[in-house]
């Protein structure tokens, strides 16, 4: 493994390289790659939820390369170096796993991950509680993190009853809201909606990635069921069609 991943970083420095190298990959710096690294990041989950080996072997590769591309784009500046990043993370696992690396026993104490988490966040110089939510996350993901970080620090209701009716209010400051408002009270009825689904302990990332793969399926059968003129039909054919495909998912048809 060590020849390989030897192999692989010679491979980026040759591409790297101003006299011999691609002109592609010369040209390029953290922020034009930065796009390419969150793609294959989510290849990497689109893999894994097809469940294709074949091809997470593939996008985890792709995704490796993305490391060492911006690893060697930091050494060339003179900031760090891959062996660097490897130490770094290597130093991170260890010491949030004291349980395991450490004297604290084999079991991890409830609140202790977090706990290690918040040293590290003020070691850092991190400040507020907010502070170190990436603004590159997808929204979804990243309104349920902000929430769990105010959470932490007691900003948040005892139960569901709370953000539920908050989702209600948002629906009808949305429903009354003018042409120049109704961008800011969408964004605050989607917050909440994440809220609420955090309440009851669901992911919300993972239930909406769910409920996009659910609607694609039945989408694509009552495009099969239509034969080839779905969009040719008015709109109570095509919830006949709907209901037709749920109906097929709960008997196994």
């Amino acid at each position: 493994m060590s020849d390989d991943l030897d192999r692989l970083l010679r491979i980026m420095a040759r591409l790297r390289d101003p006299e011999r190298g691609c002109e592609w990959d010369t040209a390029q710096d953290f922020s034009t790659i930065a796009p390419y690294t969150i793609e294959e990041a989510y290849e990497v989950a689109d893999a894994i939820e097809r469940s294709d080996m074949e091809d997470l072997r593939g996008e985890l590769g792709d995704l490796l390369f993305q490391v060492v591309f911006h690893a060697r784009m930091a050494e060339e500046a003179g900031h760090f170096a891959f062996c660097d990043v490897a130490k770094t993370i290597a130093d991170k696992m260890e010491a949030r796993h004291p349980h395991i690396f450490g004297d604290e026993g084999g079991v991890m104490e409830e609140g202790r991950w977090e706990d290690l988490k918040a040293a590290e966040r003020e070691a850092a110089g991190t400040k507020g509680a907010l502070d170190g939510v990436a603004l590159a996350l997808p929204a979804l993901l990243r309104a349920q993190k902000l929430q769990k970080r105010a959470a932490r620090h007691g900003f948040d209701w005892p139960d569901v009853t709370g953000p539920r009716d908050k989702v209600l209010e948002e629906i009808e400051e949305l429903a009354e809201a003018t042409s120049g408002e109704i961008e800011e009270e969408a964004g605050d009825f989607l917050f909440a909606a994440v809220n609420l689904v955090r309440a009851y302990g669901v992911d919300a990332e993972g239930a909406l990635r769910a409920a996009n793969a659910k609607f694609e399926r039945r989408f694509r059968a009552m495009e099969e069921l239509a034969g080839g003129d779905f969009a040719e039909r008015d709109l109570d054919a095509q919830e006949a069609l709907w209901q037709e495909v749920k109906r097929r998912e709960k008997t196994g048809l």
